[in-house]
């Protein structure tokens, strides 16, 4: 079994249930049903590294002190043959197990035989799950908050792939509605500003040099062509022409943040098809709409929303939310993904109850929409907030901050909390070179790592491919890293259930803390060929495991520093 931690859990179980069968036998019990209890990890180890409730969950049903059932359950524990080599009674009546110190060394022989596969397991089966995050208004650059987006988004994928899930990484383009149409609005004057158009800029139009940008560009493709055409066609040009651009701007900045999509779904497409009017066609079928004031209502408020919503204005036009339904019933339904992730801001909180009421109203399983609420980063230089560029003077977008400190520290300090929490980004800290910042400090971990291997190497001593029975660890230290290696699949687990790739960044955190402690605490060189090649094993564990957690979170894991 790859999971060492699952393996110990069920020995522990097979050891309680034998033990309870043999006491239930030999009449020293009542033959009662056995209630279900559980296994777990004591925080502190001295208490055993293991523990179990059964003889507190068991005393009503064999109406005894669950202590004197507990030293019974001792007493008739058989450990031979298991992973365990002592078991004890403590406080009301827990049931605490020590390892034996052969597990120890089949956990890192473990690790270092399934190498770059260790840590993962088959939790998703296979199931199809597509992610979607970032999806920027492709009408302007991406911001901070579309920087943490796109971090979250890409190491969540990660992270469910490492569990067994099949998944797609998906940009939604907003390349219809509102905001394209004020994208068009806003490169059409400044496009005949440049011949001699005196028509000044809405306040709530686009102000950005991108556009003036824009407007140049095409005026020296086209000159004062589109001065003699409609509006109508003179925008359209112009948004054919700028907004492709900013789309591959958008692909180029997030594939220099190490993201690449599967798909760069366009809702323009969900028009073009007629889905967006199918999708009210198949809401008033279901009948689940209603007329007032010339406009198209959902009674969203049937199932489970606060509020009803209009999905036709009564000029006709849908709302932005129509092609929302149309876009996920196409994720769930049409594609077929047995789950869809949104990573979405805080301010689309009240999105998520309308959303799952339009499933529900459709039929479709609302439980397969999950949606990611993530909250806003603050930027903070010399403990003050940063929101200008120094170059610039307009805010902080993605590339900007890219320009201004290391990739592996962006995608690692973004995913260092979790995504429903405020984070507070420290740009001098960031590109600090010292223990103090959390990616160098991994980072580090596994430079010495590969160093003293170097060093050993040059010595003639290398790591020999371990039996586990051979290996002897001694140390707490030791110890401590091993069951914190032994741990990784079950935090994988965990945190793909919660959607929390800020598990993965603190659990590496720990364990380059755990090996700095061993490094400052226990010899190699020098040792007896035993104890060295044995901690020469641990330190080749220990590097494999932080290389494929940085590796999941797409950071370099250096060899020198």
């Amino acid at each position: 079994m790859n999971n060492m931690i699952e393996a110990a859990k069920k020995d522990v179980k097979e050891i309680i249930m034998g033990a309870l069968g043999r006491l239930i036998a030999e009449e020293k019990l009542p033959s009662e049903p056995i209630p279900a209890f559980t296994v777990e990890i004591p925080k502190d180890n001295s208490h055993g590294d293991f523990s179990c409730n059964a003889a507190l969950v068991s005393a009503k049903a064999f109406r005894s002190n669950p202590r004197n059932i507990a030293t019974l359950i001792s007493e008739a524990a058989v450990l031979d043959g298991t992973l365990f080599e002592k078991i004890e009674v403590a406080g009301p009546g827990f049931i605490n197990l020590f390892l034996n110190p052969l597990w120890f060394g089949e956990t890192v022989n473990k690790v270092i035989e399934l190498k770059d596969k260790y840590g993962k397991t088959n939790k998703g089966e296979g199931k199809k799950v597509l992610v979607e995050f970032v999806s920027a208004n492709p009408t302007g650059p991406m911001h901070i908050g579309n920087a943490r987006g796109g971090a979250i988004g890409d190491c969540l994928s990660s992270l469910l792939e490492y569990a067994g899930y099949y998944v797609e990484r998906e940009f939604y383009v907003n390349d219809a509605g509102n905001q394209v149409n004020k994208f068009g609005l806003s490169l059409d004057i400044r496009y005949k500003q440049l011949f001699g158009s005196d028509e000044e800029m809405p306040e709530d139009s686009y102000h950005g040099q991108d556009i003036i940008d824009h407007a140049k560009a095409f005026a020296e493709i086209y000159g004062d062509k589109y001065m003699n055409t409609s509006e109508e066609e003179r925008r359209a040009a112009l948004v054919e022409y700028a907004l492709p651009i900013n789309i591959k701007g958008l692909e180029t900045d997030l594939g220099k943040y190490r993201i690449k999509y599967d798909t760069w779904f366009k809702e323009s497409t969900l028009h073009n098809s007629g889905k967006v009017t199918e999708i009210v066609e198949l809401l008033k079928e279901k009948g689940v709409t209603y007329e007032k004031d010339g406009a198209v209502w959902f009674k969203a408020s049937d199932f489970g929303d606060d509020q009803d919503r209009v999905l036709v204005r009564a000029n006709g036009v849908p709302t932005y939310f129509v092609p929302d339904i149309a876009y996920h019933y196409n994720k769930l339904v049409t594609r077929g993904f047995d789950k869809a992730i949104d990573i979405l801001g805080a301010d689309h909180h009240g999105y998520i109850a309308r959303m799952k009421a339009a499933l529900t109203a459709l039929g479709v399983d609302s439980d397969k929409l999950d949606i990611v609420i993530m909250q806003m980063v603050r930027l903070v230089r010399n403990g003050e907030a940063v929101k200008l560029s120094k170059r610039s003077g307009k805010a902080i977008t993605l590339a900007t901050l890219l320009d201004e400190i290391p990739m592996d520290a962006a995608r690692f300090f973004f995913n260092l909390r979790d995504p429903d929490t405020h984070l507070e980004f420290d740009l001098d800290l960031a590109i600090e070179e010292s223990s103090k910042n959390p990616v160098f400090y991994v980072q580090y971990a596994h430079a010495r790592i590969c160093r003293v291997l170097e060093k050993m190497a040059e010595e003639g001593i290398s790591a020999k491919l371990p039996d586990s029975k051979s290996l002897k660890f001694t140390e707490e230290a030791e110890f401590a890293i091993i069951r914190h290696i032994a741990s990784l699949p079950e935090i994988i687990n965990e945190a793909a259930s919660e959607y929390n790739p800020s598990k993965i960044t603190r659990y590496v955190l720990d364990l380059a803390a755990l090996f700095h402690k061993f490094y400052d605490t226990c010899k190699i060189k020098g040792e007896s060929e035993e104890v060295l090649q044995s901690r020469l094993s641990l330190c080749c564990a220990v590097r494999i495991v932080i290389k494929n957690m940085l590796d999941l979170l797409k950071v370099e894991a250096p060899e020198k520093m």
